[in-house]
């Protein structure tokens, strides 16, 4: 059975500051819960193409992950247990300012598709930029994996997402 969710955030933070953010890799173990224990195993970065990025917007582009990127991190399965998984996902999309996809290429669920969209936008006379996150999965393993998505798979994702919107709050100012 295949699964949406979708989840959004605005931060009083320009969309630069956020975009390039999001495009680092090396920032995606502090955005997620000190429980999964997330760590970055191997990254074989494609740097966005140079005309994608307005001069002065980025140091050293060598460190983000435009399409073509690949992504391994290890992270616990139950926070409970000692057990690992591995996660595999390809950048397989990336418009500069806009948004990027990773797709699983290796992992626990039959798939997963991440889509991050960000837009400048106004609120309360502030400007700011709304982070969208749109999930398309599939767990796979038929009435156990529908038993899984439903007691931890699904919950997990919440909480994860609701962790991930309390740190950048914090890590973006």
């Amino acid at each position: 059975m295949k699964h949406h969710v979708e989840f959004e955030q605005w931060v009083p933070v320009g969309i630069d500051r956020v975009f390039l953010f999001f495009a680092n890799p090396n920032n995606l173990p502090r955005i997620m819960p000190p429980e999964t224990g997330t760590q970055l195993i191997r990254l074989k970065l494609v740097p966005p193409a140079s005309a994608t990025i307005r001069s002065g917007d980025v140091e050293d582009r060598h460190r983000l992950a435009g399409a073509g990127s690949e992504i391994m991190t290890s992270f616990r399965v139950l926070p409970f247990l000692p057990l690992r998984a591995e996660w595999v996902a390809a950048i397989t999309e990336f418009e500069w300012n806009h948004h990027f996809v990773d797709t699983q290429t290796r992992g626990p669920l039959k798939s997963f598709r991440h889509r991050h969209e960000l837009s400048s936008q106004t609120r309360n006379n502030a400007d700011g930029t709304s982070i969208r996150d749109v999930i398309d999965y599939e767990v796979g393993f038929s009435l156990l994996g529908d038993l899984a998505q439903k007691l931890f798979i699904g919950p997990h994702l919440r909480r994860t997402f609701a962790y991930r919107q309390k740190a950048l709050q914090v890590l973006l100012g």
